[in-house]
């Protein structure tokens, strides 16, 4: 069954989704959808990095973007506002990548694989990995689960229980950096973001508990990526951006029908 490129596809497509459906919550009740955004790009320097170095890109794409989340702590409250030292970090990290690849002459790379996705291309080996990865990302989330909601709501509470706010926010980072490396194959560099905040924000609509937005959003984030791919191949569209449209309409779906529904 497995044979089949179609198959395969929707098996990443879902399997991506449901990672990314928790850390999106917390993309989205944090507003740092941009973070999310700095993450993704930093990972081309990491294909840059591995491509260099003839090092495996899974692990080079989670260093740069752990190397880009502990950047951005350490910058935080110099002077900069947030948005700004995202917004320099990302496209520096964005530009340094292609850079550095259009500088190895003896390297043949199709970078449009990596930024808007190729999942039409997804091996067996890929769909180990998103998996496995995916699997990851969901026990770190359900370890860390109470911890977060607790840092996110209210950080003077969390220090009152214990916590420490920003060693939960380098959970998220480490997070999102294995999101942004199981993905990158599916969605790609540009759209990965968009797989983050917008089943998330569709889920919004629906839900009063933090679990039932979670849950929603995974199930938002599948169908859309069922939906996607079933358009592009009816419509011979890019995969990747087809599912990012479809995600976009049951977002538009969502926010004009959920009053409704929570009402009953």
């Amino acid at each position: 069954m497995l044979d089949d490129f179609m198959v395969r596809a929707a098996l990443a497509g879902v399997g991506v989704a449901i990672a990314a459906a928790p850390l999106g919550c917390f993309v989205v009740w944090r507003r740092m959808a941009y973070l999310g955004e700095a993450t993704a790009h930093a990972s081309v320097l990491g294909v840059a990095l591995a491509l260099a170095f003839s090092l495996p890109f899974l692990p080079a794409i989670v260093a740069a973007a752990l190397a880009m989340g502990l950047t951005v702590t350490l910058l935080r409250g110099k002077g900069f506002a947030m948005d700004t030292l995202l917004g320099v970090i990302a496209h520096t990290a964005l530009a340094a990548g292609l850079v550095t690849v259009a500088l190895l002459a003896d390297v043949r790379l199709d970078l449009n694989a990596f930024l808007f996705g190729d999942i039409l291309a997804v091996t067996k080996t890929d769909l180990t990995t998103i998996w496995v990865g995916g699997t990851l990302i969901l026990a770190l989330m359900i370890w860390r689960w109470s911890a977060l909601l607790v840092a996110t709501l209210n950080p003077d509470l969390a220090y009152a229980s214990d916590i420490d706010p920003k060693r939960e926010e380098m959970w998220l980072t480490v997070a999102m950096a294995l999101v942004v490396a199981v993905a990158i194959k599916v969605v790609g560099v540009l759209l990965i973001a968009a797989l983050l905040v917008i089943p998330a924000a569709g889920a919004r609509s629906l839900v009063r508990t933090p679990e039932a937005m979670a849950f929603y959003a995974a199930i938002i984030g599948s169908v859309a990526a069922l939906g996607g791919l079933w358009g592009a191949y009816l419509a011979d569209t890019p995969a990747g951006p087809s599912i990012v449209c479809a995600a976009a309409l049951i977002f538009v779906a969502t926010a004009l029908l959920g009053p409704l529904i929570r009402k009953e």
